[in-house]
């Protein structure tokens, strides 16, 4: 199983800068939880073999973020570009391959440098 959280759950805001404006409390708060639902439900079917991962996108090209912002807030990420629909779903699809049957718990963190721990 893999669920979908967001860079904003780790940061505490969803735009790229920490303006108070743009911190978007109730979305940070609902993408922490996925997080948190992720570790406790990989801890509850674990002893069934289910794995349960999760995906935390950094910013991507969509409709969540004007196409004519995508320039600005790429000269924010490290690697200087959006991320695209497509990278996600490979992460998802490496998280519930052979290649990752020792991974249950874990937020794969898809975000071009933005958010480096």
């Amino acid at each position: 199983m893999v669920l979908f959280s967001s860079r904003a759950a780790k940061t505490g805001f969803a735009a790229l800068g920490s303006n108070g404006a743009k911190t978007k409390a109730h979305y940070c708060a609902s993408k922490a939880g996925v997080i948190s639902l992720v570790k406790s439900l990989a801890m509850e079917l674990a002893p069934y073999g289910i794995r349960v991962n999760g995906v935390a996108p950094g910013p991507v090209q969509g409709t969540m973020i004007p196409k004519e912002s995508w320039p600005v807030i790429a000269e924010k990420v490290p690697l200087n570009r959006l991320g695209t629909p497509e990278e996600m779903a490979e992460g998802a699809w490496f998280l519930c391959s052979p290649q990752a049957a020792f991974i249950t718990g874990h937020i794969l963190d898809i975000n071009g440098g933005t958010l480096m721990d």
